[in-house]
């Protein structure tokens, strides 16, 4: 029984040269060929934010309204500002829509009305979205008010991206006795609250885009330089951050060509986070009264006018109300996909 087995594993191992080719060019260049392609860091970080179909289903809506927001001079179909008493309050009406809410009747006691017969508003007047107690169209009105909420946002956002990234870097790049300072300078800054410096600024401007800008330049970029600096101080300790100070580069150059490189996943997220805490902190103070002045229009007021007659006159605060809701969802889904898609330790 051992002799026949060692004649089979005798079979077995018997290696002919017959077997063997040599490969070809063509061969050798499909072995050594990569079959995925070369991605930069922002083409893999785009391939990774289009399967979140959330966060590109919020890109393409916030695309839209900033469009939208941007071309409402062209869009809109009135003057914001623009008073007709004679139309005052009336419900929305799209031309070819039986649908009640849109077709221009409202409930008077137990019967439905013809709001725009009983005022005798022209045949080929409409307001889409209804009009105010000072018939001032409101679809006019969100319109030119999404355009100064995100004007707002944007410009803290700019503030963010100035003065926190700046101060973020400089805290943890020179560290020690610059960063103790530095840090105990932000958290006196943190502790004044942003209603007490937006307070103050009315004081001293008045009340409007101005105040509210500054007020958030003062505070709003705060939690942006904390989280950059703690990035800096993680970073600042690599290789190749310790070889670009070898090759005697200053802390400029490092700053450009490899912290701010390394760090802009981290600061479009923050970025992205802070411009719907902006909209929302314009929004309360104009809905407190003490942010954009009448009779410039925001999201702000146009909830604050719409609240006062919300029982009788729903359309005028649903509406305006929607618009910062979808506002402010959008931006966070993106934030929550652009987090996802920045960060190189996600599992496809």
């Amino acid at each position: 029984m051992s002799n026949e087995n060692h004649s089979v594993a005798d079979e077995t191992i018997k290696i002919s040269p017959d077997m063997f080719e040599r490969a070809t060019g063509a061969q050798k260049e499909d072995s050594e060929k990569i079959a995925a392609p070369s991605l930069s860091f922002l083409q893999d970080s785009w391939r990774r934010l289009k399967k979140n179909k959330a966060a590109v289903l919020s890109l393409i809506v916030l695309i839209l309204m900033m469009l939208a927001s941007v071309a409402a001079p062209i869009l809109a179909p009135r003057d914001p500002n623009a008073q007709v008493i004679q139309h005052a309050n009336l419900p929305p009406k799209i031309p070819g829509v039986d649908i009640n809410g849109l077709n221009g009747t409202s409930v008077a006691g137990t019967t439905r009305v013809d709001k725009y017969e009983q005022q005798n508003v022209p045949d080929d007047v409409y307001y889409f979205l209804g009009t105010d107690s000072l018939g001032r169209d409101l679809l006019s009105r969100i319109l030119y008010g999404t355009r100064v909420s995100l004007l707002i946002a944007f410009v803290a956002a700019l503030f963010d991206l100035t003065i926190g990234v700046t101060y973020g870097l400089v805290s943890g790049w020179y560290g020690g006795r610059v960063d103790n300072v530095m840090q105990r300078i932000l958290e006196i800054i943190s502790g004044v609250p942003n209603l007490v410096v937006v307070i103050l600024m009315l004081l001293v401007l008045n009340p409007g885009i101005t105040s509210i800008i500054i007020a958030l330049a003062i505070t709003g970029w705060i939690s942006m330089a904390r989280v950059v600096r703690a990035q800096t101080l993680k970073l600042k300790n690599q290789e190749y951050i310790l070889a670009a100070r070898a090759l005697g580069e200053s802390p400029v150059q490092i700053a450009l060509k490899h912290l701010i490189p390394n760090l802009s996943g981290v600061i479009i997220i923050q970025t992205m986070f802070s411009i719907p805490s902006a909209i929302f902190f314009e929004a309360f103070l104009s809905f407190i009264g003490i942010g954009i002045p009448a009779p410039t229009a925001s999201l702000g007021t146009l909830i604050n006018d719409g609240y006062k007659t919300f029982r009788f006159l729903p359309h005028l605060m649903w509406y305006p109300a929607g618009v910062i809701c979808v506002l402010m969802i959008a931006f966070n889904l993106l934030a929550d996909g652009l987090r996802d898609a920045f960060d190189p330790k996600m599992k496809d």
